[in-house]
């Protein structure tokens, strides 16, 4: 008995050394991810694309806004962010002052479900599930004019439900975004259309990387995907990998670079057909104040060398 009491006293300690970490130390652990994507046609300049996303902010969070400031020594051509960014009732201003150095650079936004609903209280081992939701009946609602307005005046474009055309390092981009997927806010069929050939890329941006979404936009012919919300899984396993992804794609693509083509879902890139498209993932720089941990997965901003082909 004294035995098996010890076994369990130590497993104890060690699980609740474990949520220290992921609380404590992993979630405020900040990483710059670096990829090069071969997406631009023959003989073009490369272009610097950061991409952001999933801060969920709350106001006393001091130093991911000063980490995400720093982010403009980058210099990049382009800044994307894909939603997620509010995880408190005052979190604007906070929000615009992290941006506020990225916003002299040009950059375009999609809206996530953080942006419209405030956080609430959920058993946290909902975040397990595949299909977690978050509901809108009595939730509050977050100030997302204020949001959308700051960030519109600050120069850049609002993809809700959008097409737009951006010229960047002296290429020209054509972008198509939708509203948040996982609210069944998207209106794809709004902006449908195949790739304009007379731009260099297409670049498809979602918060929540839906299946429905990424073959609709690659079967369009858009060359590249931006998209966030999966958080890397959050709570991942070394040498695994995550465990959900909080909607319906795979989980091999749930953070990072992969290859995307319609009815790619759990399909290995190596498969990857001549016409599909590059996506990232990003696994974001913030959880829901209620589930403030990460485990085995960084939050991470990402760096983007788009490439000739």
């Amino acid at each position: 008995m004294t035995s098996l009491l010890r076994a369990l006293g130590g497993l104890a300690a060690v699980g609740a050394a474990g949520v220290g970490y992921a609380s404590l130390v992993e979630r405020n652990a900040f990483a710059l991810r670096r990829f090069s994507v071969p997406v631009l046609p023959a003989g073009s300049r490369p272009l610097r694309v950061l991409h952001v996303s999933d801060l969920h902010l709350v106001p006393r969070q001091r130093r991911k806004i000063e980490w995400v400031r720093g982010l403009a020594a980058l210099q990049p051509d382009l800044v994307v962010n894909t939603g997620d960014n509010l995880a408190h009732l005052d979190a604007v201003p906070g929000l615009l002052e992290a941006m506020e150095p990225l916003l002299e650079f040009p950059g375009v936004f999609v809206l996530g479900s953080n942006d419209y609903f405030a956080p609430t209280f959920k058993n946290p081992a909902l975040y397990l599930t595949p299909w977690y939701r978050r509901g809108s009946g009595s939730t509050p609602r977050l100030p997302t004019d204020q949001l959308v307005k700051g960030l519109v005046s600050g120069g850049w474009e609002d993809l809700t439900n959008r097409r737009s055309y951006l010229t960047v390092g002296g290429t020209d981009l054509e972008f198509v975004g939708v509203d948040d997927p996982h609210l069944d806010y998207d209106r794809y069929a709004v902006v449908a259309g195949p790739a304009d050939p007379s731009v260099a890329l297409t670049v498809g941006v979602v918060h929540a990387p839906y299946q429905r979404v990424l073959d609709a936009m690659t079967a369009d012919g858009a060359g590249l995907l931006i998209a966030g919300h999966t958080h890397g899984g959050q709570l991942a396993l070394p040498l695994y990998g995550a465990l959900v992804t909080n909607c319906d794609l795979d989980t091999s693509r749930a953070k990072g670079v992969s290859r995307w083509w319609p009815g790619a879902n759990g399909a290995p890139s190596s498969l990857a057909p001549d016409s599909a498209a590059w996506m990232h993932v990003s696994a974001g720089l913030g959880t829901s104040p209620y589930a403030p941990v990460r485990f085995a997965c960084r939050p991470e901003a990402t760096l983007l060398t788009l490439t000739p082909r």
